[in-house]
């Protein structure tokens, strides 16, 4: 898809002051010559979170997360980078305009630029469609009896499509959409798979026909798909018709609503799941807005890794039928591998969210929500429901059923506390049903290797170097112009430094300020802007790098102090080196007032 010039991102970042972005989020308060407020990145009392004007930075002192106004986009909505970037973007009318990479790049990003704007296009016809066309009557008045009114039908952009064979197709070729992009979409299909090239109204028809249409769409609220719910009862036909997947779908990747509902989902840090769209509208819309739904499926580990960033605990809403049962049985191996805390609400027979919270209201909702069950109370229940404990052969196969589930509990202490009431349960001994439990090899955290400790433990020395050579332009200046390559090279955590002087960063430029920041990796932003929300050291930058310059002599002359004792080295190398100690030596004591204090 190409890149983002650093240009175009100083030119998004001048265009986007950070305090009337992050305070269109959140109120912030004056203080002094910055603005405060309780971070929205962890729990606090007392405002730590600071964001800074001058510098178009924000840190917690807290916490420790902050950066640029790109990084708090991006942690805030939960977005990459160039998401975050075109957000920005948009809201200042700037057109970003990518480098481009290779051919086969070029085509993807083509297409799928296309199959958005068709996506788009047609959500927009289908809504027209339920609102505006005397065909949408039907849909209208099924809504109208779910009480979704039309002004929540516009909000979530539900639709109509036609019960007749081609008037979705027919108004997209005169959209301009030729068959092939039609049949990618999936929102035709075709009778003869091979004939792509050449329209025929015989073999191609639309795929949607006769149904309400909820848009899908993807976190960055794009619509990437649709599910359509069949008004008519008709022999053979699906009650709910999802898009197929395409180059813009993946039905096990996408959690519809998360687009509008993850805010909510941070701060209540728990998610309400259940399994049709209907179910989440009604459930939103009532006030219980933390809610997702995965496309009326289990879970996949995609959609439980998708939740892991924004909540620690899932509570499960799915229908009280065996259906529902069985899909909220079949989530629970993908959720506990993400270390997720999950419970259950058991629905009344013949009830789902939707008619539940509209019957009873939000209170009485939240209500089953705050007493749902720890989900193993719920399975332990039904798995020994109907179960003779007292035959050794039915425990036995009870008990291995429940062995494998409690395998994918990744959390050790719930692992335990699980063991033990099933052991409970079946009378057995904890170790006895222990044992049964399968092992589960973990996937071992990335080690911190010693390059990523030095990059976010740099001496005092460097952290003042960095801090100097961001703020100061003539510090910058003199820096770059001594031989800090072959200094910096020869000491340890060096990194950021060496990332300060190799970039482009103009200091007290907040524009060129954040298209550095937006360079870095997340925690390295992180110690950065902590420095910069420091007061200005007054140090002179010629005595932090006088220190370094002696810093890295001692430790060339350690180096080649111990390469000399070496046993295999010639004549001429042992020379050479005695050469290099003397040398070292005599710079060192060039230094006719060593400068104390650190050196690395």
């Amino acid at each position: 898809m190409g890149t983002i010039p650093s240009e175009t991102i100083e030119q998004i970042a001048a265009a986007n002051d950070i305090v009337e972005v992050i305070g269109s989020y959140f109120p912030l308060k004056r203080a002094g010559s910055n603005f405060k407020a309780l971070c929205p990145f962890h729990q606090e009392k007392t405002p730590s979170f600071t964001v800074s004007p001058s510098r178009q930075t924000f840190h917690c002192f807290g916490c420790g997360a902050g950066g640029s106004v790109f990084r708090f986009v991006m942690d805030y909505e939960h977005v990459d980078f160039p998401s975050a970037v075109r957000k920005l973007a948009a809201r200042t009318g700037i057109t970003i305009v990518q480098t481009r990479g290779a051919a086969e790049e070029d085509r993807q990003y083509e297409t799928r630029r296309k199959l958005l704007k068709l996506h788009a296009e047609a959500a927009e016809w289908f809504h027209e469609n339920l609102i505006k066309s005397e065909a949408g009557e039907p849909a209208r008045k099924y809504l109208k009896g779910r009480e979704i009114t039309g002004e929540i039908a516009k909000r979530w952009q539900l639709g109509y499509a036609p019960d007749e064979w081609d008037t979705f197709g027919s108004w997209a070729r005169g959209q301009g959409y030729d068959a092939r992009e039609l049949v990618a979409s999936g929102l035709i299909k075709t009778k003869d798979a091979d004939r792509t090239s050449n329209f025929n109204p015989r073999t191609w028809y639309d795929r949607f026909r006769g149904r309400v249409m909820f848009p899908i769409c993807n976190k960055l609220g794009e619509v990437i798909a649709f599910s359509g719910r069949l008004l008519k009862d008709e022999q053979g036909a699906a009650k709910y018709l999802n898009s197929p997947e395409t180059k813009l779908f993946q039905k096990g990747s996408v959690l519809f609503g998360l687009d509008k509902t993850r805010r909510a989902l941070i701060e209540a840090n728990c998610a309400v799941v259940c399994e049709g769209q209907l179910d989440l509208i009604s459930l939103f819309e009532s006030g219980i807005e933390n809610v997702v739904a995965p496309q009326g499926t289990a879970f996949t580990d995609k959609q439980a890794g998708m939740l892991k960033p924004f909540v620690s605990e899932v509570v499960l809403c799915f229908d009280a039928d065996a259906a529902g049962q069985k899909a909220a049985e079949r989530s629970l191996d993908a959720l506990l591998q993400k270390d997720l805390i999950v419970r259950v609400v058991e629905m009344p027979a013949g009830e789902d969210p939707d008619s539940l919270v509209r019957r009873e209201g939000k209170e009485a909702f939240e209500k089953r929500i705050a007493g749902a069950r720890v989900f193993f109370d719920y399975l332990i229940e039904r798995e020994t429901a109907n179960v003779d404990l007292t035959s050794l052969g039915a425990k036995m196969q009870v008990a291995r059923t429940l062995a494998e589930t409690v395998s994918h509990v990744q959390n050790s202490m719930m692992r335990g506390e699980i063991i033990s009431k099933i052991s409970g349960r079946l009378a057995v001994s904890v170790s006895e049903f222990a044992a049964l439990v399968p092992r589960q090899i973990r996937k071992a955290s990335s080690e911190v290797t010693t390059e990523r400790l030095e990059r976010v433990m740099p001496s005092n020395d460097i952290a003042l170097l960095c801090i100097l050579a961001l703020r100061s332009e003539e510090a910058h200046q003199f820096l770059r112009s001594q031989n800090w390559r072959e200094v910096l090279s020869r000491l340890p955590s060096t990194y950021f430094l060496q990332r300060i002087l190799e970039s482009k960063v103009r200091p007290n430029d907040a524009a060129s300020l954040s298209a550095f920041l937006a360079s870095l990796e997340p925690e390295e932003e992180d110690i950065i802007s902590g420095w910069l929300h420091l007061k200005t050291p007054p140090n002179s930058v010629a005595i932090p790098w006088l220190r370094l310059r002696q810093a890295a002599l001692r430790r060339q002359l350690e180096l080649a102090k111990d390469r000399i004792k070496l046993p295999q080295l010639t004549v001429g190398e042992v020379t050479n080196l005695q050469k290099q100690i003397l040398d070292l030596q005599e710079q060192l004591h060039e230094f006719s007032r060593p400068v104390g204090g650190s050196d690395t």
